[in-house]
């Protein structure tokens, strides 16, 4: 009897960048680990999911990351951080610092799949406000937001944590942030619940605590 070999799914993109791009070296790699029948689903945080057989992982992240793919994993982890287009340049608009962030924190464990988003003007266009942890630039500083969701009747932007961060600083909030959720989150509990049932203001003192060590 043939049995078919396990699965498993991985999130790829094409990483920071002016948008969300794929060039066709990269494109040919994915293709290349695709069945006939088989299709990527693109996701609204601009990742493509693929399967692949269990027994290839390795060596397909190899081969991604080879052609500038990042991959990231799947589940309970935090995704990799969405982003603007970086439509006024990268130095103006802050890519190095989004892209310094999401080196620090995409695919880190988490009671439940925590979405970060980035943008580098009060536009807006990353949709900070909307999601788990969002960032904007707002000229030489970054304000972080925490607790947004997008859907629903009680959809909500997030709350405003602090303004007028230094790179460094960022950093330091949210990844203090994060491990805390991680710390005291239920399982499955996504980041607005966990905010309302923790409390800002705890959180905010065990944020600064964490950040003075």
């Amino acid at each position: 009897m043939e049995t078919t070999e396990k699965t498993i799914k991985l999130a790829v993109n094409g990483g920071i960048d002016f948008g969300s791009k794929l060039n066709a070296r990269q494109l040919l790699a994915l293709a290349k680990y695709l069945g006939e029948d088989q299709e990527l689903e693109l996701t609204t945080f601009q990742q493509l999911y693929i399967e692949i057989p269990e027994s290839r992982k390795e060596e397909a992240i190899a081969e991604f990351e080879q052609a500038g793919l990042s991959c990231y994993p799947v589940g309970s982890f935090v995704k990799s951080l969405r982003t603007c287009n970086f439509c006024k340049g990268a130095e103006e608009e802050g890519m190095p610092v989004a892209i310094e962030l999401n080196k620090r924190i995409a695919g880190k464990a988490v009671p439940f799949t925590l979405k970060p988003a980035y943008t580098g003007c009060p536009v807006g266009c990353g949709e900070p406000l909307i999601n788990d942890i969002g960032i904007m630039k707002v000229k030489d500083g970054y304000n972080l937001y925490a607790g947004g969701k997008s859907k629903g009747q009680d959809a909500a932007p997030g709350s405003l944590l602090y303004e007028q961060l230094t790179p460094d600083e960022l950093y330091q909030r949210v990844e203090s942030l994060i491990d805390i959720y991680n710390e005291n989150g239920k399982k499955r509990e996504p980041v607005h619940k966990f905010i309302a049932r923790f409390g800002k203001e705890e959180l905010l003192e065990m944020i600064n605590t964490a950040c003075q060590k």
